[in-house]
This record gives C-alpha cells, structure tokens and sequence, in this order.
C-alpha cells in the first residue's frame, strides 16, 4: 500500500480524496466562464453551483470508498492507496452516516442554487430531477446492489455528469437559456473526465478483475483501455477546436496549450505498468484538465 492511515481524521481525508475536487469543479468553471463571455454570469449561481458540485464529489468519493470496500474491490491484493473503510479505522456504518449526510448537504445546496436561479416551477422541478439523479448517480456507481459502475458504465455517466450536465446546467442557470455552441466544449470536458477514471481503472485492473468488477479495462484489456485513453485525449481537443472554429471563438484555441500535458500522460500510461506508477497520473490528468478550462476560459473572456 501506499498510503498508511493512523487516525480517523486522516481516513476522513483520505475517503473525501481532495484531488478529485479540481476535476468535479471544471464544469462549473467552463460554463461560467462562457456565461461571463456573453454577459450573462452571477456570482451567487457559480458560487452555490460550485457547492453543490462539490459535495455531490465528496458524497461520490465516499459511496465508492464504501462501496468498493464492500464489494471486495478494495481487498488486501489491491496495490493501489488503500481505502478508509478498508484500513479498518472508518466502520462501514460510520462511512453510510456520512453519505446520508453530504447527500443531504447536497440536495439542500442544490435547492439553495435553484432558488436564486429561476422562476419557473415546470424548470425548477426538472432541475430538481436532475439533482436527485446525480445524488443517486454518486452514491450507486460501486455501491448498492447493482453498482453500475461494476458493470462497466461509469465512464457513461462520468461524460454525462461532468461533462454535459454540468456544463448545460450551469450555464442554463446563469442565463435561463440554452446555447448549442456550449455542446462541443461540454463534450471535451466528458472525454477528458473520462479519461481520469480510465486511468482510475487501469491502475485497479487486477484487483477489479478479481472482484468482479467490469469495467473498461478489465472487458478490453490493458493495452485497449490505453488506446482508449488517447483517443478520449484526442477527441476532447479536437473538440474545443472545432467550437473554436465553428463560433469564430479564437479564445477558446488557447486551452490547446496544455495538451501536451495530457498527451504526455498518455505516452506515460503506455510505459507506467505497476499501480504504484500509474497512481500520481490521475492527479495529474485532473489537474490538466482543470489548467485546460482555466485555459479555455481566459481565452474566451479576453477575446470575447
């Protein structure tokens, strides 16, 4: 293992998983950005969404923590960071009070957000679906009875959740309106999303293939799922060049400066092959991509 934990407040850490954070908020991010560029952004709706968004993470972070723990993907043969339930020092009951508490977080939050965004009844209950889905798509991924992300749809919802959803969403919220041209930097951000929990799964392979766990990697194999990465890489930048394109947006090329970043993490996953090598790679495609919005979003508020 990499990673010993000694006392609760370090598991309690350890399960929120603060690297996952950046990447949770890059939808928020994007869509804000675009909002300023049209004139349309509010504070109160970034800062709530950022709230929202970030807590539905943490309550993810540790649903798969629970869930993996015990499902048996988090066993003793795991070579990757070990889990807070699995280390023994966050009972599972204590790990299922907390879920219920940041999903309640969650939902209260996401209330606050709708309150301060709209005014219609027919909208704010459809966004209120669309909440409630996301808190059962966080809690269901590895736990539950028929955790989906055991049988190889998490990278689905990861593109639609981090990628569509939160970039549509947010910047519905900040305009009450819908814009198509938000479509193709939205689907750049669920490639490269779904490019960290690719990477996610490829440094898991062995532990995953041994408890059941079907994801990517495990259906098509390692050297597949590390073709799969590139091309997820690939189509997120090609994407944002066509917005670039296609909405006379120049700004929007300047996010193509980081991705020799990500390209670089591609060649690397390729050579790295123990879980203890390819770990600090998920950190580093999360922060890419969030670096690659930030990116994004200066060009496009500088040249809008």
């Amino acid at each position: 293992m990499d990673i010993t934990l000694s006392n609760k407040k370090q598991a309690w850490l350890h399960a929120i998983r603060l690297r996952t954070l950046p990447l949770a908020l890059a939808s928020i991010l994007m869509a804000s950005f675009i909002a300023w560029s049209h004139g349309l952004f509010k504070w109160e709706v970034f800062t709530l969404a950022a709230l929202t968004t970030t807590l539905l993470q943490i309550l993810s972070n540790l649903a798969n923590d629970y869930g993996d723990s015990v499902h048996g993907a988090d066993s003793d043969d795991r070579e990757g960071p070990i889990r807070a339930v699995q280390s023994g020092i966050i009972q599972p009951h204590e790990m299922k009070n907390a879920m219920i508490l940041f999903g309640v977080l969650s939902f209260i939050s996401g209330i606050g957000l709708l309150y301060v965004s709209l005014d219609s009844w027919i909208v704010f209950f459809t966004f209120i679906g669309i909440g409630l889905l996301s808190i059962f798509a966080a809690v269901n991924y590895t736990s539950g009875s028929n955790p989906y992300g055991y049988m190889g749809f998490g990278d689905i919802s990861v593109f639609m959740f981090f990628g569509l959803v939160g970039v549509l969403g947010t910047y519905f919220l900040h305009t009450l309106s819908f814009s198509t041209s938000l479509l193709l930097p939205a689907v750049s951000l669920g490639f490269f999303s779904a490019s960290v929990l690719n990477i996610n799964n490829i440094r898991d392979i062995e532990s995953d293939k041994k408890a059941g766990k079907k994801s990517i990697p495990v259906r098509i194999g390692r050297k597949a799922a590390v073709g799969y990465n590139w091309v997820l890489v690939i189509l997120g930048n090609i994407s944002v060049a066509l917005f670039a394109w296609i909405e006379n947006a120049p700004g929007g090329l300047l996010a193509l400066l980081i991705s020799p970043l990500m390209f670089n993490i591609a060649v690397q996953l390729g050579k790295k092959t123990s879980s203890r090598e390819l770990d600090p790679y998920l950190k580093k495609m999360a922060i890419s991509t969030l670096f690659w919005v930030l990116a994004f979003g200066l060009g496009v508020v500088i040249f809008s």
